[in-house]
C-alpha cells in the first residue's frame, strides 16, 4: 500500500496547491490513499466546514487537524457528521469528533490517528500522548496492520521520543505543525517510517505559509495578523510511504511538488460557495 501524506495545507494558496498538484503528482508517483493535514486550511489557522468538504472533494480521504481543530465554530458544530475529519485523539472524551478511525483503502483497511503534543500550545491542551499511543495502536491493530499517526507537536525532542515508542507498532508517524519540511525521513529498524515535520502545502516563499511582510510586522508589534495570504511559489509538500503487506514501511520519500504561480491568485484559488462561507 502506498500512502500519500500531504503536509499542512495553509490558506488559499495551500488549497490551490493541493487542487493543482494532486492529479499530476499521482501520475508521477501513484498512491492508494491520501491523508492531508488541514489544520491551517482556513485563513492559516483552523479548518472551516466548507473547506473540509471541498478538500474531501478534491481527493483527500482523511483530513487531520491539530491545536487549531476547534478554531472554526462551523466545524465544531458539524464535525460529528464529517468522520473523515480527525481531531487529536488525546483530547478529553467530551470533545466532539473522532481522534482515530479505520478507513477503506483499496482492497484493505488503514487506521489513521492524530495525537497532540504537550509543549508550546496555549489555547488547546491534550492528555499525555505517550500514555495514549500504546492503547490507541493496540486498538487499531486489532483491525489492520496499516496504521499512520499524525503527531502534531511543537518540540522536536517530543516528536523524536514518540517515534521511539511507536517503532514497530505502526507503519508510520508523521510530524506536523512546524510547517518547515525536515530532511530526516527514515524507516526505523522495526519498520516504522518517520519524519520530524512533513512541511506545508502552500506558498514556499512565505513565513509558515503567511505573507512575509505581514508576519514581520507581527513580530515587531506583537499583534497577531493572518489576514493576508502568501502566494509565492506554491507547492504541494509531504511524504510518500510504501508499506508492505505486514504493515511495515519499506520506504519513505519526501515530496516537494511545485505548481504554477498564479497571475490573479484570488480569482484562480478555486474557491467554491462552500469555501467563501468560511472566510
Amino acid at each position: 500500500m502506498r500512502i500519500l501524506y500531504v503536509a499542512e495545507i495553509v490558506g488559499k494558496a495551500g488549497i490551490y496547491a493541493f487542487k493543482k498538484g494532486l492529479p499530476g503528482l499521482k501520475q508521477q508517483k501513484p498512491f492508494d490513499f491520501v491523508i492531508a493535514c488541514a489544520d491551517g486550511a482556513t485563513g492559516g489557522n483552523g479548518l472551516g466546514k466548507g473547506h473540509g468538504i471541498y478538500l474531501r472533494k478534491l481527493g483527500a480521504q482523511v483530513l487531520t487537524t491539530g491545536e487549531c481543530c476547534f478554531y472554526k465554530r462551523d466545524l465544531v458544530d458539524h464535525i460529528e457528521k464529517m468522520p473523515y475529519v480527525l481531531r487529536p485523539a488525546n483530547l478529553n472524551p467530551e470533545a466532539p469528533g473522532l481522534g482515530s478511525r479505520i478507513f477503506k483503502a483499496g482492497n484493505g483497511k488503514i487506521g489513521v490517528a492524530v495525537l497532540l503534543g504537550q509543549r508550546g500550545f496555549l489555547r488547546l491542551h491534550g492528555n499525555n500522548p505517550f500514555s495514549a499511543l500504546p492503547v490507541l495502536l493496540e486498538r487499531l491493530r486489532q483491525e489492520t496492520p496499516f496504521i499512520i499517526v499524525d503527531f502534531h507537536a511543537e518540540a522536536t525532542a517530543e516528536k523524536r521520543a514518540l517515534f521511539a515508542i511507536a517503532e514497530g507498532r505502526c507503519s508510520g508517524v508523521i510530524g506536523s505543525h512546524n510547517r518547515v519540511q525536515t530532511a530526516d525521513e527514515t524507516v526505523l529498524g522495526r519498520g516504522t517510517a518517520v519524519i520530524t515535520d512533513a512541511g506545508r502545502t502552500g506558498a514556499a516563499e512565505s513565513v509558515g505559509g503567511g505573507d512575509i511582510a505581514t508576519r514581520i510586522q507581527e513580530y515587531l508589534t506583537g499583534i497577531p495578523n493572518w489576514t493576508k495570504d502568501a502566494w509565492g511559489k506554491p507547492e504541494l509538500q509531504g511524504v510518500l510511504i510504501d508499506i508492505a503487506e505486514d504493515g511495515k514501511a519499506r520506504s519513505i520519500e519526501r515530496i516537494r511538488y511545485p505548481v504554477p504561480d498564479m497571475v490573479n491568485p484570488e480569482a484562480q484559488a478555486g474557491e467554491t460557495a462552500e469555501e467563501k462561507d468560511d472566510n
